[in-house]
């Protein structure tokens, strides 16, 4: 829903990301591969890192049966709200609209924080005018692009 008050704000909810249904298919693979690979590494006697491969096969196979939880988002005139956490404008150095994303436009927000650089929001397209208004004059424009490993994660389900 948009808001014009004092404070001009655009809030939405959606998913905290793109979720792919896997089917049974998907996790034998999954645990096929992880097996195969603690195998090989059990054969070369790295135990650790046989142990290792089957933790992170597991932690795969929780992540990707999660369902995203909806979370609400938010362009004011203060700055960029996901969930809880306010990213004020003066933590972000520039904006992009992705509108030919095949899951539906999203807003690229670069930050100055170097453990998370790029914040990646999905906006519905009824609203993409109104947030491109609210950070005209607060943010730079800029092409970015969304990373590799997110888009190789897309691939594989994640």
């Amino acid at each position: 829903m948009a808001t014009e008050e004092a404070t001009r704000a655009v809030t939405w909810e959606a998913p905290e990301h793109h979720h792919i249904e896997k089917g049974s298919d998907w996790f034998w693979a999954l645990g096929i591969v992880a097996l195969c690979g603690a195998i090989a590494a059990f054969f070369f006697g790295n135990f650790l890192f046989a142990i290792l491969i089957l933790i992170g096969g597991a932690a795969m196979a929780l992540a990707a049966a999660k369902r995203p939880s909806i979370i609400p988002f938010s362009v004011s005139t203060r700055g960029i709200r996901v969930g809880d956490k306010i990213y004020p404008y003066s933590t972000l150095e520039a904006y992009f609209i992705e509108e030919e994303n095949p899951n539906g436009p999203q807003l690229l927000l670069r930050s100055k924080r170097l453990y998370m650089p790029l914040i990646i929001m999905p906006i519905p397209e009824e609203y993409v005018h109104e947030i491109e208004d609210l950070l005209l004059g607060r943010l730079p424009e800029e092409e970015l692009e969304e990373p590799l490993a997110n888009k190789i994660l897309e691939i594989f389900g994640f």
